[in-house]
């Protein structure tokens, strides 16, 4: 695997090995919490925790967080497993959970008590804040800090056996509460909360905090770098110290290694404001094709291998920055451009009456689904009397340089015959023009190699007789403002673009479509790419856009 985008973490990495760290072995986790689906940030992190156990021949375990059971769910767990497999990469048979080790991380907690390093506190969350201090102001010890050991070895079994009532009492460690890294100021380990574990049930009513679970979960998996994003770089001595401290002897030394997490224009990558996305009905669910979930992009059509192109052209950096979300747009065209079948739709059909052409008369003309890809072979497509272009492609009064169907002019209808139009008819009502006539000349015919002359403009069309009905749903960005995160007054789905979804409703599609499953991906002539969406039926053909075939993002690259 070539990774040369992730040069700071290769470089702590080729270090490590150099000096025969850990055995001259790497062994990465992806270690995401099972309160939400995944989105793409979380895809950056997966690509580059399997990719970098592929690449120095290591290995990578799946491991869920679940040590908040008030916030999780099998679903999630379902879904993330899904995801994983879905952008290519496996775990084995290195599946853990952090509940694996309750047992354990509760022995390592009474190993700190044991050794005066955690006392049990009775300060509310409220006065545990007022105590640790602020940024400029050095916390203050709890009066609770100096129990003896066996009062708090007591009163820690206690909170175990369940006597005391949720949020009454909290583990924490003593350390320094003078320290100019907050994290450092007697970090609580344990709380106290009745809720019922989707794997342990009802054992445990009292929970490891997440700065506890994570780097001894880490150390008794055996991982040796601990790559996670830099807002976990402040915890990185608070990581160091479980592991030096709980009376335990690893087989490694974990190492926390921080990158800048991803920011993506146009969209939110925060799991609770997605959750309130999805809550609030803004969305119709967690993989809608405006969200930035992998449910979501897989469903929009999206390809892993867009995805992971994606990843390995961001980089992985230090510094936090936003990607344009255009760069994910190009990933996706650049993929499916090869090897996504071309097919005729029209998504706002007009009817175009060739008068000369004969009544009753089908003529199945052959189409290639690729130009550049022969191996997709080809199709047969239906042409008569009555075809659907769409509305855009005619102008009764046109501008000088529109070279689509206008009275008097030609166009050539793709893979068929030059037409003029002779004349429209109109609704009486509104003015509306519904009806386009034309001629067509029999010596145009595509391929026969009697064409006598050529004209400007081609237009796609679909045959009546033969269209196949479909709805087409076209996504837009979910946010009007690049960072909705900057949204000063309210909250962030002030900004929510409300015409980020337009459903069409009419549309046609040639026939004998390649459409095996849903998922399958096309290129709509001249309109964009497409999926076929889940919703669809034996009755109905339901498409995603997945993106137009306007590329910004390849423009500016050649500005």
């Amino acid at each position: 695997m070539d990774n040369k985008l992730t040069s700071f973490i290769h470089d702590i990495i080729d270090d490590d090995l150099r000096q025969g760290k850990n055995n001259r072995t790497v062994h990465t986790r992806f270690p995401p919490e099972p309160n939400g689906y995944l989105h793409i940030g979380h895809a950056k992190s997966i690509c580059l925790n399997f990719g970098i156990a592929k690449e120095y021949n290591g290995l990578c375990n799946l491991r869920f967080d679940d040590t908040n059971p008030s916030k999780e769910d099998v679903e999630y767990v379902d879904s993330i497993q899904e995801d994983v497999k879905w952008l290519g990469y496996s775990w084995d048979d290195r599946l853990f959970y952090a509940s694996d080790y309750f047992d354990k991380l509760y022995e390592c907690a009474v190993n700190l008590i044991k050794a005066g390093k955690a006392y049990v506190d009775d300060l509310s969350a409220e006065e545990i804040r007022e105590y640790r201090g602020t940024l400029t102001k050095p916390g203050k010890e709890s009066p609770y800090r100096n129990r003896s050991i066996e009062e708090n070895l007591d009163l820690f079994q206690r909170m175990k056996d369940g006597e005391f009532p949720d949020g009454s009492r909290v583990l924490r460690a003593i350390i320094d509460m003078s320290s100019p890294n907050i994290n450092m100021r007697d970090p609580v380990l344990y709380r106290i909360q009745r809720a019922k574990h989707h794997r342990t049930g009802d054992k445990w009513c009292i929970y490891p905090m997440y700065d506890f679970a994570h780097p001894l979960s880490d150390a008794l998996e055996g991982i040796t770098h601990s790559i996670c994003t830099c807002e976990f770089e402040d915890h990185r001595p608070l990581y160091d110290w479980v592991i030096q401290n709980v009376g335990v002897s690893f087989k490694t030394q974990p190492q926390q290694i921080e990158f800048a997490r991803l920011n993506l224009s146009h969209t939110v990558m925060s799991k609770r404001k997605l959750k309130k996305l999805v809550d609030e009905g803004y969305v119709r669910g967690w993989d809608d094709p405006r969200m930035p979930t992998i449910s979501g992009l897989r469903r929009r059509g999206y390809t892993p291998e867009s995805i992971r192109d994606f990843c390995e052209r961001i980089g992985v950096a230090k510094a936090v920055s936003t990607v344009d979300i255009a760069l994910l747009e190009h990933c996706i065209r650049e993929d499916l451009n090869p090897k996504a079948p071309r097919v005729m739709a029209v998504l706002r059909p007009l009817k175009l009456v060739i008068d000369n052409y004969p009544e009753g008369q089908v003529e199945w003309l052959e189409a290639e689904y690729h130009p550049e890809n022969p191996a997709l072979g080809v199709r047969k497509i239906p042409f008569s009397k009555v075809v659907y272009i769409e509305q855009e492609d005619f102008m009764e009064d046109p501008p000088k340089k529109f070279f689509r169907l206008s009275p008097g002019k030609e166009v050539r209808l793709k893979y068929a015959y030059i037409i003029k139009c002779e004349y429209v008819v109109k609704d009486e009502q509104t003015g509306e023009i519904i009806e386009v006539h034309c001629t067509y000349d029999p010596a145009t015919k595509s391929g026969s190699g009697t064409e006598t002359r050529k004209v400007k403009g081609t237009l796609h069309w679909v045959a009546e007789a033969h269209a196949l009905k479909a709805e087409v749903r076209l996504y837009d960005h979910l946010f009007t403002k690049e960072n909705p995160d900057d949204v000063k007054e309210g909250d962030f789905t002030q900004c929510i673009n409300p015409h980020s979804l337009e459903v069409l409703k009419d549309c046609l599609i040639e026939p004998n479509l390649p459409t095996g499953d849903a998922g399958q991906r096309f290129q709509f002539l001249r309109q964009g790419y497409y999926t076929l969406d889940p919703d669809t039926t034996e009755e109905l053909l339901v498409f995603n856009r997945i993106v137009s075939l306007k590329d910004s993002w390849a423009k500016m690259q050649k500005k």
